[in-house]
C-alpha cells in the first residue's frame, strides 16, 4: 500500500500574496502547502479521500491516470470544492465516479454541485455515482474500509482506517469506542492545525499524545496552518516516531 500526502494545508495554511510571514516568505518546499488530502493505492486500485480546491493540481502534479473512487470525510469546502474535476476521469475511464458520503455530505454535494444531478444533465458535467456511507466496515472495489466517526467541534466527521494505515482529520476529539478502532495501526496521518488550542482541531501536542496513547507506530501531521511555524523547526520538537508532514509525501506499508 502506498500512501500519498495530496495536501496538508488549510485555508490559514496556503501561501497568501503579500504576506510576510516566514511560512509563506519561505523557500522550502514542505512549507508550500495545498489543502488537505490524502491518495491511497493499494491492489492495483486508487483511492482519494476528500476533493479539496487543490485537487486537479494535486492530481496532475502526482501524474495520476486511474482514480477508482472518492471518500468524504465531510461537506467543508476545503475539503470538497475541486469535485467539479472529476470530469476529467470520467472522460479518461468512460464511466461515472463512484463517491462514498454520508447523508448529511450528500446534501451538501448535491446542493453545490446542482447540474451533475439533475434529471436533465448538461453535456460534460460530473458523471458522479453517489454511494451511502455510515458508521459501519465497507468495501471499495474490493478494498476494506473502516470508518472512524471523529468530531469537528460539534460536527461528527469521518476518518478511514484501510489495513495498517489510519487517516483522521478536522479532529479535536475521538470517543472511547472510536479509538478501539485505531489501536494497531501501524501508520496514523493526524491533524494538528497549531500549537495552541483550537476549537475544533488537535493542537501538535493533543495529536503526539494521542499516537502515544493508541500505540501507533509511526504517526504524521496534516492539515497545519502558518500559525504551526516553519516545517524545520517543528520538525525538531516532535518525537522520532513522528513527523510533520508534506505535500508529495509517499508512505510506503
Amino acid at each position: 500500500m502506498r500512501i500519498t500526502l495530496l495536501g496538508t494545508g488549510t485555508s490559514q495554511g496556503v501561501p497568501v500574496i503579500g504576506c510576510k510571514c516566514d511560512v509563506c516568505q519561505s523557500s522550502d518546499p514542505r512549507d508550500k502547502r495545498l489543502r488537505t488530502s490524502i491518495m491511497v493505492e493499494t491492489e492495483g486500485k486508487t483511492i482519494v479521500v476528500d476533493t479539496g480546491p487543490d485537487f486537479r493540481q494535486q492530481m496532475l502534479r502526482e501524474n495520476v491516470n486511474q482514480l477508482d473512487a472518492v471518500l468524504f470525510t465531510h461537506e467543508h469546502k476545503d475539503h470538497m470544492a475541486g469535485l467539479d474535476d472529476i470530469r476529467a476521469f470520467n472522460f479518461i475511464q468512460r464511466k461515472e465516479m463512484t463517491v462514498y458520503a454520508s447523508d448529511r455530505v450528500q446534501k451538501a454535494l448535491k446542493r453545490d454541485y446542482f447540474y451533475a444531478f439533475e434529471e436533465k444533465k448538461y453535456p460534460g458535467v460530473p458523471q458522479i455515482h453517489l454511494t451511502d456511507l455510515h458508521n459501519e466496515p465497507f468495501k471499495v472495489e474490493g478494498i476494506n474500509i473502516i470508518p472512524i466517526e471523529v468530531m469537528h467541534f460539534k460536527l461528527p466527521v469521518f476518518g478511514f482506517r484501510f489495513g495498517d494505515f489510519t487517516y483522521i482529520t478536522d479532529a479535536n476529539y475521538i470517543s472511547r469506542k472510536e479509538k478501539e478502532k485505531i489501536k494497531g495501526s501501524k501508520v496514523m496521518v493526524i491533524n494538528a492545525l497549531r500549537k495552541t488550542d483550537h476549537i475544533s482541531h488537535f493542537t501538535l501536542d493533543e495529536a503526539i499524545e494521542l499516537v502515544d496513547e493508541l500505540g501507533v507506530e509511526e504517526a504524521y501531521i496534516t492539515h497545519i496552518s502558518h500559525q504551526m511555524g516553519l516545517h524545520k523547526d517543528v520538525e525538531k520538537d516532535t518525537p522520532d516516531n513522528i513527523h510533520l508532514g508534506y505535500d508529495g509525501l509517499k508512505i510506503v506499508i
